[in-house]
This record gives C-alpha cells, structure tokens and sequence, in this order.
C-alpha cells in the first residue's frame, strides 16, 4: 500500500521566488529528480501539496487517515527517510526551529492546518549534520548542491538498471560512473564521468563533438547540441535543448539555451529560451561576494558566494547576444533584448533591457506561452491562465515603471 506524503511548503517559499512563483517548491528539480519524485520513491508513496492558494488547484492536497507530512525544503536520503518511515502517528520531526515531517491520522492533520499548532505533537529533535542532507533556503542552493543531489540520484535511477552500450564513435572514460538509457542517441561525443556520474535518459540525444563531464544529467527528451561544452553540476531537464558552454547549471525542463554563449552557476525555469550567444557572469571582475535580489527581504541580499550567475523564472525569454551581470534575477514571463547589461533584478512581466523597460502585457504573455506550451504538446489550461494573472497582478510592486 502506497504511503500519502504531503509536501508543505513553509513561510520560506518567498525566499526561492521566482522559481516558485509558478509551482510548489517540491516541483522544484534539484540533481536528476523533482524533490516531489525524491520523496515517493524514499518513502515508496504517493504525493500532493500543500501550496499557496492559488497554485492549489494546480497542485491539490490529498488527505487519508494516515499522512506524512514533510517540509518541501527538505531534500531526502535514505537516512530521514528511515527517520519518518519509524514514526508513530502523531510523532513529528524537528531541526532546530524548523518542523520538517510528521506522522498525523485526519483528525491530527485538520488541527495543525487550522492552528499550525505542533505542540501536542511528540516532536523528536535532530540535527541536520548528522542527517547528512540540506534544508533549501535560496535559489542558488539548487546549483550550489546540484552535483551531490545528481549522485544520490543516479544510484535511486540506475539500481539493478543496465546501461545500453555507447556506439563506437563515442568516447568514454569511467564508464562504469555512465548510465545510457536504450532509446538515448549518441554520435561523436566524449563524456568523461571520472569526477561524478554521468546520467543519459530516455530518447536524450547527444549530438557530435559534445564534451560533458560529470556530474551530467540529460533528463528524458532532452538534446545536447553540436560542439557543446558541458561541465559538472550540470542537469539538462526533460525537454530541453542546450550548446554552447555550461558550467553548474540546472535547467528545470522544456526550455532552451542551443546556441553558443556562457551559462554558468545558473537556475533557468520552465518554458524558457535563451537567444543566440546569450552569456551570463557568474564572478565579479573584483572576486568578492555577489547580492542577489530576495523577494523574502525584498532587497538584495548576502549569498556567501563568489560564483553566482542567473536565476530565470518560468516563461522568461531573451534575445540574441543578451549579457546578464553576476547574479542577476529575472522573474516570470519578462522578455529581455537589446546591447549592453540590463539590471540584475527585472521583475516578471517586463519587457525592455538596459534602455529601460515596459510592461509585457498578460494577454502577450499569454498567447506566447501558449504557442510554445503547444510546441511540446503541452496544453495551457485555464488554471496555468489564473495563475499568470495572479503572478501578474502580484508582482506590479516591483514594476517601477507603471507607478
């Protein structure tokens, strides 16, 4: 009988805006999986959500009487996952302040939602080092422990799996670190896994004179373009097309960076497209520590990091030859183009570059994602509508220009 997991996301999930903007923070990819798909396989059950209003009725929540419920931020192993498994009904888990799981039957489950009350509960104490895991807090958590979460999740994908083998023409070294799906395609290439594992999905093509090195992910359908240049901490999401040079970046699905340029030290959302010779900077000419913009704090914030480059929310489109600074934020269903460096927080739904910006209208934005939803296959429902209105609506805060 498969376990009912409820993944909930926390006051934090303001503090990974934009990529939460559009989704819940377990849709979130991080290595080769969603922390939503993490969790039903550690926990071998079925997954819903607690989200804010507005994306629930994209992402609903599913009560039974017998619910594990879990912090979305935190990323599982086999260690927590033994932890929750062994609660008794109304046990829960702590990490210093944060609750992070609890065993709750109906009833349990209806007073800490109404009362966000856990004080009744028989809370067990841990620490997160000893856990050997991560709890997400920032947008770039999600490259900065990409290449960790891509090992953990090639063993979870490949056990008792065997790897097809590679044509002749394509180079290999650890091989025995390469996993090649059956359907993959692969011409003229050289994958070097003797630093991390190297993961090829389903009917992933890998196009002639690419040079990756592990840890790689190529998610299912997706397409490494010809003489790309990939290095490690890298996952390319289901769907997506990518060339050009890539350095610790993850692209969470369905969209595209196939030419030349530099990305690196980077989250790139959903329905995405980078144009032709787009680069990002991912280190300040003086090497000290890069500012991201946190819609948490509502300012630009300390990230400890010295190699920080681009965070794209969904639907988030740029012209050819288009240069971001060292970390720079962009939010949901902005368009950016023109020559030189726009500013590193451009708010969703702007639609300019370093000349200045105006607003990118709902109804473009719309019909936009549409036309590349279908692209795919994919249909824009009129929920996936609601939430671009209330994203749009939400966000005119920071659209300095309409005021």
């Amino acid at each position: 009988m498969l376990r009912n997991i409820i993944l909930f996301d926390d006051e934090k999930w303001e503090a990974l805006l934009p990529l939460t903007f559009t989704k819940p923070i377990s849709e979130l990819r991080i290595g080769i999986l969603t922390i939503s798909q993490k969790w039903a396989h550690y926990l071998k059950g079925e997954v819903s959500y607690i989200t804010q209003d507005y994306l629930s009725e994209k992402y609903p929540i599913n009560i039974s009487e017998d619910n594990y419920v879990i912090n979305s931020r935190l990323l599982p192993n086999k260690k927590i996952a033994s932890l929750i498994e062994g609660l008794e009904l109304n046990d829960a888990l702590l990490i210093d302040d944060t609750f992070i799981a609890a065993r709750l039957d109906n009833s349990q489950f209806e007073k800490l939602i109404e009362e966000n009350d856990i004080e009744e509960l028989n809370g067990t104490l841990l620490n997160l080092d000893e856990l050997d895991s991560v709890i997400i807090e920032r947008p770039y958590h999600i490259f900065q422990y990409n290449g960790r979460e891509i090992q953990r999740d090639y063993k979870v994908l490949t056990q008792n799996k065997k790897t097809a083998a590679a044509p002749e023409s394509v180079s290999l070294s650890a091989s025995e670190n390469i996993y090649i799906a059956a359907t993959a395609k692969l011409s003229h290439c050289i994958i070097n896994a003797e630093n991390g594992p190297v993961y090829i999905g389903e009917n992933v093509e890998i196009m002639e004179g690419a040079v990756i090195r592990g840890p790689f992910a190529a998610c299912d359908n997706s397409v490494v373009k010809m003489s790309a240049k990939i290095y490690g901490d890298t996952t390319v999401g289901p769907y997506s097309k990518v060339g050009g040079e890539l350095n610790n970046v993850v692209i969470q699905g369905y969209s595209n960076k196939s030419h030349d340029g530099f990305l690196g030290n980077a989250v790139i959302g959903e329905w995405c497209n980078l144009g032709a010779d787009t680069n990002n900077s991912n280190l300040k000419n003086n090497y000290s520590e890069v500012k991201l913009w946190s819609y948490g704090a509502d300012s630009f914030a300390k990230t400890g990091l010295q190699f920080c480059g681009l965070i794209m929310g969904d639907h988030s489109k740029c012209g050819i030859n288009t240069m971001f600074n060292t970390g720079t934020v962009v939010g949901v269903a902005a368009n950016i183009f023109g020559s030189g460096y726009p500013r590193n927080f451009i708010p969703s739904f702007a639609w300019g570059g370093r000349d200045g910006f105006q607003t990118n209208s709902l109804k473009k934005a719309t019909e936009v994602a549409d036309i590349v939803m279908q692209r795919r296959q994919v249909l824009l429902t009129q929920v996936d509508k609601d939430i671009l209105q209330y994203i749009y609506e939400h966000t005119s805060q920071y659209r300095s220009w309409e005021s």
